[in-house]
């Protein structure tokens, strides 16, 4: 059953969980056909690469990029299948890849993700740091190889993409973001030639320019991967950058929020564990009442740019899906 509408028909909440799930799994379909399995991969490091790229999760960048490219005028389902499931998929295994090192006794020491044990509590520490290695690189190769096409205009969108995944992935990015999570939360081990190691303490700005790192650069990289294979014109992208950067402050919010208040049988991960570490989040910086109320603006602000560039349908719906999730 199709569930696609008018972009000019607005999305009830029920209609976007109908949307997520079945975008999910076409995610999922296409992520098992991109993954390489024995006897390209060893048997070993590509049960490790599944173990984790299939523990669920709520495949939100993913999403982001079909969503983003079915919103731009003119898309063509063909066209999300064939020019835009690829680069999603490689955002997807990147963020995966994030996840598996995150977890890591060097990072957050994080024992249970989306409701099993995390990959090094599974395979140790060697095989999680290779298996986040293989997903970070199959997400490059993805990118080079998909779609096989000679046509200028379709390479030119994909060295433009992938331009734009790899500096949300590096040290512009996420492991730029990761490296002052560490030194914020006092991780950073003095050595030979910096015996003394101080730990930053974030207030609003450096927190939000954190995870502006951190979390937001791959979520809008997802987003305008999406709307860059359809081929949308420049203030479109913009338009869907803005978004995606906004989306992306509601998205840490309401994620620290929830290390609070949420359920951690819905979560599928502990809680408590920032207040138990003394990390810098937005309710211990803000306090939950001005964190909600910053998410909500967020929010707000995400879908304003959307509807000044002329644009909305799902991508308005999932940023109302943000600030009301419970996992």
């Amino acid at each position: 059953m199709t569930i696609f509408r008018s972009r000019s028909t607005p999305l009830q909440l029920s209609d976007i969980d109908k949307y997520l799930r079945s975008r999910r799994a076409d995610i999922e379909a296409t992520l098992e056909q991109l993954l390489p399995s024995p006897p390209t991969c060893p048997p070993l490091i590509a049960e490790a690469m599944r173990y984790s790229l299939f523990a669920g999760g709520k495949r939100i960048r993913p999403i982001l990029a079909l969503a983003a490219a079915d919103t731009i005028g003119g898309t063509s389902q063909k066209q999300i299948d064939n020019l835009v499931k690829p680069a999603a998929c490689a955002v997807e295994m990147i963020h995966t890849y994030s996840l598996i090192h995150d977890d890591l006794p060097a990072m957050d020491n994080d024992t249970m993700r989306r409701g099993r044990p995390t990959a090094h509590v599974v395979y140790g520490e060697g095989i999680a740091i290779l298996a986040g290695d293989g997903l970070l690189t199959e997400a490059f190769h993805a990118l080079a190889h998909w779609p096989e096409s000679t046509d200028p205009i379709v390479m030119a969108r994909k060295l433009r993409t992938t331009k734009r995944i790899s500096m949300a992935s590096g040290v512009a990015g996420m492991v730029g973001g990761q490296g002052i999570d560490l030194q914020a939360s006092g991780q950073i081990l003095p050595t030979d030639s910096m015996p003394i190691v101080k730990t930053v303490a974030l207030d609003r700005n450096g927190l939000q320019a954190m995870h502006e790192r951190k979390t937001g650069a791959l979520i809008r990289a997802a987003a305008v991967s999406g709307s860059i294979m359809v081929g949308a014109s420049d203030s479109e992208i913009e338009a869907v950058d803005g978004y995606a950067a906004k989306l992306g402050l509601g998205f840490q919010i309401i994620d620290d929020i929830l290390d609070i208040e949420g359920d951690p049988d819905v979560l599928g991960k502990s809680t408590g564990k920032d207040v138990a570490s003394g990390k810098q989040t937005y309710p211990s910086v803000l306090g939950l009442e001005e964190s909600r109320a910053l998410a909500s603006q967020a929010i707000k602000e995400a879908k304003a740019l959307l509807s000044e560039a002329g644009l909305g349908g799902r991508l308005s719906a999932i940023a109302d899906w943000v600030i009301t999730r419970t996992h």
